[in-house]
Order: structure tokens, then C-alpha cells, then sequence
């Protein structure tokens, strides 16, 4: 072999691995994870804090609650008032609701969606939460209130 020295092989530099790929900057795939997943996180924040869906929830799972466990149709009435005035205070502001009472109160109710508490059923009810005794239309009442906290059924 002419002229070939076999010395050569040593003169080279020892086997090595390559070094281990490093963790930053990520691949592309992992940026679309992370701007996937914090749109995910910033829209379920978004749903569970938006205040006027909070609200409207907290609402009517009090209505549910008033409406399995009341019997007594005064106490049912003065809390469906209760839970309206509260709803609306805090949905349409304290200047707008507080100095509203009695046919007023009522005009509001129904502008807001009410319907069910035109005319005598409206009446009675505002009677029956204020101790007069009266004959209850709890149905219509409660589909009234239901009206008024945004709910159809």
C-alpha cells in the first residue's frame, strides 16, 4: 500500500457524541400549544367572571332554591321582591331602581322582561310580600321572576 502510513488513524481527535439539544427556543409546534392553550385559559376566565352572567346565575339558582323549598306563599312572596330588588340593584345601578316602588316598581319589572307580572298577578304579589293576605299565583309568579332574571321557559 504505497506509501500509507497506518500512524494516521491516531493523529485524530477521539469519538464524541454530539452535544444534547438544548430546551429554548422551543420547536413551533410547542408556540402554537402555548398560544392554544392560553386562549383557552383567558376564554374560561372570561365566561365564569363576566359579572352580569354571574349574577344572572346566582339568581336563579336562588329562584330554584326559593321555589323547592317554600310552602308559604307570603314568605315565597316577600322573597321573590327581595331577590328581584337585589337583582336589579345590582344590575341596573342603585339610582335607577331604589326609589321605585309599587306600580313603578312593577312597570319595571315587566319592561325587564316581567310579562307574567302584569296586572293582578303583579299586584298580589307586591301585596303578599308586604303581609296583606291575598289568593297566590305562585306560577305566574314565579314565571314572572324568571322573566325578569333573563330565564324563559
Amino acid at each position: 500500500m504505497g506509501g500509507m502510513n497506518a500512524d494516521w488513524l491516531s493523529q485524530l481527535a477521539p469519538a464524541h457524541a454530539p452535544p444534547p439539544p438544548g430546551w429554548w427556543p422551543p420547536a413551533p409546534g410547542w408556540w402554537g400549544l402555548a398560544l392554544l392553550l392560553g386562549l383557552i385559559a383567558a376564554g374560561l376566565v372570561y365566561v365564569v367572571r363576566r359579572p352580569p352572567v354571574r349574577l344572572r346565575r346566582t339568581a336563579l339558582r336562588e329562584l330554584k332554591r326559593l321555589e323547592e323549598d317554600t310552602n308559604d306563599d307570603a314568605r315565597l312572596a316577600g322573597e321573590l321582591e327581595h331577590l328581584m330588588r337585589r337583582y336589579a340593584v345590582a344590575v341596573y345601578g342603585r339610582e335607577t331602581v331604589a326609589h321605585l316602588s309599587g306600580s313603578a316598581w312593577l312597570d319595571f319589572v315587566v319592561a325587564h322582561g316581567g310579562k307574567d307580572l302584569t296586572g293582578d298577578a303583579g299586584q298580589a304579589l307586591l301585596r303578599a310580600a308586604y303581609g296583606s293576605p291575598v289568593p297566590a299565583d305562585r306560577t305566574r309568579w314565579l314565571k314572572g321572576v324568571r322573566g325578569f332574571l333573563g330565564m324563559r321557559r
